[in-house]
C-alpha cells in the first residue's frame, strides 16, 4: 500500500495532512480582496480633505465670518447649478468645455509625440530645433490670444488651437528628454538584431520611455483643463470658462465657485482615467 493511499481522507475529499483545495481557494479569494479593499480604502482617505474643506466652508459661511458676497454658502452654490440644470445651460456648457479639451489635449499630444521623438532621436534636429522650442515653451498663454484671432479668427479653431499649445509642450519635454536617456546598449542590442528606424523607435525605445510619457500626458491634460478658460475669453458664449467670466461681470460669485468646482472635479475625473491606461499601458510594455 503506497503512503497517499494511507492516509485518511477528510469530507472535502482531500487527504488529511495533505494541501487543501478548499483552504488554497481562500487563500487566493482572500489575495484577490486586498488589492479591492485597499483602493477603497485609498477613495475613502481621499475624500477626508474635501469633506473637511466642505465643512470648514460651511461653518464659515453660516457663522457670518464671511459675506454672501465674497463666499456664497455650499447651499447657495448647489442652488446655482440647479438652477443652471433647470435652464438647460449647466450641461451644455460642460460638454462644450470638455470637447474643446479633448480635441487640443489629442492634437497637442500627437504634435508633441511626433516632435519629441525627432528631437530625442535626431542629433542634428536637437541642436538646430531645441532653443527655439524652449524659448517657446516660454511664452505665456494669454499671449497667443491677440495672434491666433488674428490668424485664425474668432471661432472654435483658435480655442483648440490654443489649449494644443498647452497640450503639446508637457509631452514633448517628457518624451525629448526620456529619448535622450534610453540605456545606449538596449539600443545598440536592437540594431544588432536589424531593428532600425521606426522599427526601433517602436519596438525598443517608445516602450522604454512609457512611463515618462504618460507623465507628460497626464501633464499635458492638466494644462489643456488650465489653458481652456483662456481658451475661452476669446469671444465664447458657452463653456465652463464663459461661465467664470460671465459670473464676475454679473457678480455671481456662487456660479463662480460652481464653475471652479466642475473644473476641478471634471479634470480629476479625466486625470483618473488617463491613469487606468497609464496602468495597462506599463504592464503591456514596460
Amino acid at each position: 500500500m503506497s503512503a497517499d493511499s494511507a492516509l485518511p481522507v477528510t469530507r472535502e475529499g482531500t487527504a488529511a495532512g495533505g494541501p487543501s483545495v478548499t483552504g488554497a481557494g481562500a487563500v487566493r479569494t482572500a489575495g484577490r480582496r486586498k488589492p479591492a479593499d485597499r483602493r477603497l480604502l485609498t477613495v475613502l482617505l481621499g475624500l477626508v480633505v474635501p469633506a473637511l474643506i466642505l465643512l470648514a466652508w460651511h461653518l464659515s459661511t453660516a457663522s457670518g465670518f464671511f459675506r454672501p458676497s465674497q463666499l456664497p454658502s455650499p447651499a447657495s452654490v448647489l442652488a446655482a447649478a440647479v438652477d443652471l440644470v433647470q435652464r438647460g445651460q449647466l450641461a451644455t456648457h460642460i460638454l462644450i468645455s470638455t470637447q474643446r479639451v479633448v480635441l487640443g489635449f489629442l492634437i497637442g499630444s500627437v504634435l508633441g509625440v511626433l516632435a519629441g521623438a525627432l528631437l530625442g532621436l535626431s542629433r542634428l534636429a536637437d541642436i538646430l530645433l531645441t532653443p527655439t522650442v524652449g524659448a517657446l515653451r516660454a511664452v505665456p498663454s494669454l499671449a497667443w490670444v491677440p495672434l491666433l484671432v488674428l490668424w485664425i479668427g474668432i471661432n472654435e479653431d483658435s480655442k483648440v488651437t490654443l489649449i494644443s499649445i498647452g497640450a503639446f509642450f508637457p509631452v514633448f519635454t517628457t518624451l525629448y528628454l526620456g529619448l535622450r536617456h534610453v540605456d545606449r546598449n538596449l539600443v545598440e542590442a536592437a540594431r544588432a538584431f536589424g531593428l532600425n528606424g521606426v522599427r526601433l523607435l517602436a519596438t525598443v525605445q517608445l516602450p522604454a520611455v512609457v512611463p515618462a510619457l504618460f507623465s507628460g500626458l497626464r501633464l499635458a491634460l492638466a494644462q489643456s483643463w488650465l489653458f481652456l478658460v483662456a481658451a475661452e475669453l476669446i469671444a465664447s458664449s458657452m463653456g465652463l470658462g464663459f461661465l467664470l467670466t460671465d459670473s464676475q461681470q454679473t457678480g455671481r460669485v456662487d456660479r463662480i465657485i460652481l464653475a471652479i468646482i466642475l473644473l476641478a472635479v471634471i479634470g480629476k475625473t479625466t486625470d483618473a482615467l488617463l491613469g487606468i491606461a497609464e496602468r495597462w499601458a506599463v504592464r503591456r510594455w514596460a
